[in-house]
């Protein structure tokens, strides 16, 4: 009885520490390589902190092919989908795969669902994971203050391309992509998203709040998000998004985007204790005790791609 308490006391210990259970060999080894995709503002690595924190390695542990992409850290969806266009083909060379699944997370999700427009053939599948796939509605209110085409909108574009930009993207090796502020807050505005699903509207609910197609030209769409923007006392970050949060009028949310504008083709759940930030491990793991690890989720949905044959 006293080692089966320790033995339960040591796995509560490991949960909240964010130590995932072991699975039995292959859990994660998915059919065709897994390709993450970063946001707005993201990279791969940045002085020894991932992106993805913790997540690559877990889903490798069990057996999964996972490559980390690296686009523009700001750009329109387009220019960002043919730079990941590129590097899925040089995957494919590399692993000699027919196919890969794709998770990208918030700006993510559309470059993604651009590859799966432009060239489903190599497309297994799309994971948005707070995916910007209907606007943010905080995108409208900096580009309400920011109008396409004002002298102030261009003066701090290039502020933000020639500083932010410039810096993130100088830090993780990649100093000659192309930057463009004004072009990504185009991109995620709810105009800007309407304009693209126009043109790429696989997977996207068609109104409401639900689930959109699940399976279009042989690709299957998933989704799963956060809804709660402030999660851990000790993390920097869950304070401004705490405030951004304030942009979407009563709307559930994770601070940057709201949990309808995340849904895309099967709907997981949008709902989890999670901000923008958890839904990638980030800030270094500091997310809530009281859900379930975002590096276990990421775990499950190999195992789900692994059950669905991809």
């Amino acid at each position: 009885m006293k080692k089966t308490l320790i033995t339960a006391a040591f796995a509560i210990l490991g949960v909240l520490a964010g130590v995932q259970p072991a699975m039995a060999a292959g859990y994660t080894q998915t059919k065709y390589p897994i390709v993450l995709v970063h946001g707005l503002f993201g990279f791969d690595s940045i002085l020894g902190i991932d992106y993805w924190y913790r997540i690559p390695e877990a889903l490798r542990a069990d057996g999964a092919q996972v490559f980390v992409t690296q686009v523009s850290a700001a750009n329109s969806t387009e220019v960002r989908g043919e730079q990941l266009l590129t590097q899925v083909k040089q995957i494919m060379a590399i692993t000699g795969a027919t196919k890969v699944n794709l998770i990208g997370h918030s700006h993510g999700g559309p470059t993604a669902r651009y590859i799966s427009g432009v060239a489903p053939e190599l497309v297994a599948s799309v994971t948005s994971v707070g995916g910007v796939n209907r606007g943010s509605d905080f995108a409208d209110a900096v580009r309400g203050v920011l109008p396409d085409g004002s002298p102030l909108t261009s003066i701090v574009a290039a502020t933000v391309d020639a500083t932010l930009t410039a810096l993130i993207e100088g830090l993780s090796g990649q100093p000659d992509l192309p930057k463009d502020a004004n072009a990504a807050l185009t991109s995620l505005s709810t105009a800007g998203s309407t304009a693209f699903n126009a043109k790429f509207p696989d997977g996207v609910p068609t109104s409401g709040c639900g689930n959109g197609a699940t399976l279009v030209n042989g690709v299957r769409y998933y989704s799963w998000g956060g809804s709660t923007p402030y999660t851990n006392l000790f993390d920097p970050i869950d304070g401004p998004l705490l405030l951004t949060s304030a942009f979407f009028n009563g709307k559930a949310n994770d601070g940057l985007v709201s949990a309808c504008s995340m849904n895309l083709g099967q709907v997981i759940r949008t709902n989890y204790i999670m901000n923008h930030l958890d839904e990638v491990n980030q800030t270094v793991g500091l997310v809530s005790i009281w859900e379930t690890n975002p590096v276990e989720l990421f775990r499950q949905h190999a195992n789900r791609l692994k059950s669905a044959g991809l």
